[in-house]
């Protein structure tokens, strides 16, 4: 599942994305991208795409001045990346969990690297193509140092985009040699590949050699710094997962042996957070952080609109396939809602109130009005419809403990 969220960090909106496992969270992860990159650069898609299914939620984000951020990136440097980074680590720890891995690739490396120490529930710390210590960065743009000094600022050309460099970014990464990487006392993974153009090889040997165990290194062979093809992001995912696994709570296996038809719901940590349990299927449902929940699932009343959408769906699709209706595609927008009212016939009483689901079909295809229409009455007919109109009864009884 894919959450847009947003969070401050020195008086800006930062924008980030926010990516969880179809399952239980195992644990989640914070990812800092490259200098001048974005949250979306293919590598951290792949690479955040590839952790959620191993377990692992995912926050990447645009640091000040870059992407959908606010700010703007000439006035920024090394230490607004690390105070974004502590930015992103409170929210997820304020609004989720704080993350158990740090992962950066490239100058995103070095700055997790300097945040390390400063996040206590962090258990392992990634680098991908990452240098020794920021200042490694200064070679991007060596032929402009001249005009920086001279002029206090100067354009230059990063990749294929322009951006106007500082003094003050020059003099902050100055400020930020030493990263005492010999006393981060977390599991370190080093990741580079020997043919990287950006950042050779030996800035790994370099934060490698200056680590103490637990630390791993592991090339990534004829990959380039960005990491630019699928297969060699995915595969960085899947090491960093394994590879992760020793230094993390273990996944939870909560199994049920659930008769097909029926659901089972049992608490997870006794306040909201549930384990919910099909013949085939597991899930959690939860409540949002803003009434004291976990957010780590749908709340009931999403579970009970998600069912309504998906048989109003299917019941659609069904249909139009038997009829051959050239139908394209189906979706289904629902909201739930307690509207207060009077009935006029009775308008000295007490204000009364309805509960409303209110239901917006979308029917895409080359459809005539009278084949919309016609699809528009079965959406009615959809058996989850037909039980919430029907006089539905729930009966309630009491088990005796085991």
């Amino acid at each position: 599942m894919r959450l847009k969220v947003q969070f401050e960090s020195n008086g800006h909106r930062l924008a980030g994305l926010l990516e969880t496992p179809e399952t239980a969270i195992r644990c989640y992860a914070l990812f800092a991208h490259c200098f001048t990159c974005g949250k979306d650069i293919a590598a951290a898609s792949h690479i955040a795409r590839a952790l959620t299914g191993k377990g692992i939620a995912v926050l990447r984000f645009d640091f000040t001045g870059l992407g959908n951020s606010d700010g703007d990136f000439a006035n920024t440097h090394f230490s607004s990346n690390i105070q974004d980074l502590l930015a992103a680590t409170e929210f997820l720890r304020q609004e989720y969990q704080a993350p158990a891995i740090l992962i950066g690739h490239s100058l995103g490396g070095a700055a997790v690297l300097a945040i390390a120490a400063g996040v206590p529930e962090a258990q392992a710390v990634v680098t991908i193509g990452a240098p020794h210590n920021a200042k490694h960065v200064v070679h991007n743009f060596a032929a402009s140092l001249d005009e920086i000094h001279a002029k206090g600022e100067a354009e230059v050309c990063l990749g294929s985009r322009k951006f106007l460099i500082k003094k003050q970014f020059i003099d902050d990464i100055e400020t930020h040699t030493d990263n005492d990487i010999g006393k981060l006392k977390k599991a370190l993974l080093v990741m580079h590949s020997p043919l990287d153009e950006i950042v050779p090889i030996s800035e790994a040997e370099k934060i490698y050699r200056n680590a103490k165990h637990p630390k791993s290194f592991v090339s990534l062979d004829d990959a380039d710094h960005l990491l630019t093809k699928k297969k060699d992001s995915e595969y960085v995912a899947e090491t960093i997962a394994g590879w992760a696994s020793r230094y993390l709570p273990e996944s939870e296996n909560h199994h049920l042996d659930v008769k097909k038809g029926h659901v089972m719901v049992e608490e997870k940590n006794h306040v909201f957070s549930q384990h919910v349990s099909s013949d085939s299927h597991y899930w959690l449902a939860d409540e949002p952080v803003a009434v004291g929940g976990g957010n780590t699932g749908p709340d009931p009343y999403e579970h009970l609109l998600a069912g309504l959408g998906a048989c109003t769906s299917m019941t659609v699709r069904m249909y139009a396939s038997r009829k051959k209706i050239p139908l394209q595609h189906v979706r289904v927008e629902l909201s739930h809602s307690r509207n207060h009212f009077r009935d006029c016939e009775s308008c000295d009483e007490k204000p009364q109130a309805i509960e409303v689901i209110e239901r917006k079909v979308t029917l895409l295809g080359d459809l005539t009005e009278e084949q919309r229409q016609k699809l528009l009455e079965i959406a009615d007919k959809c058996p989850v419809h037909k039980t919430l109109h029907s006089n539905l009864q729930v009966k309630t009884r009491l088990i005796e403990q085991e």
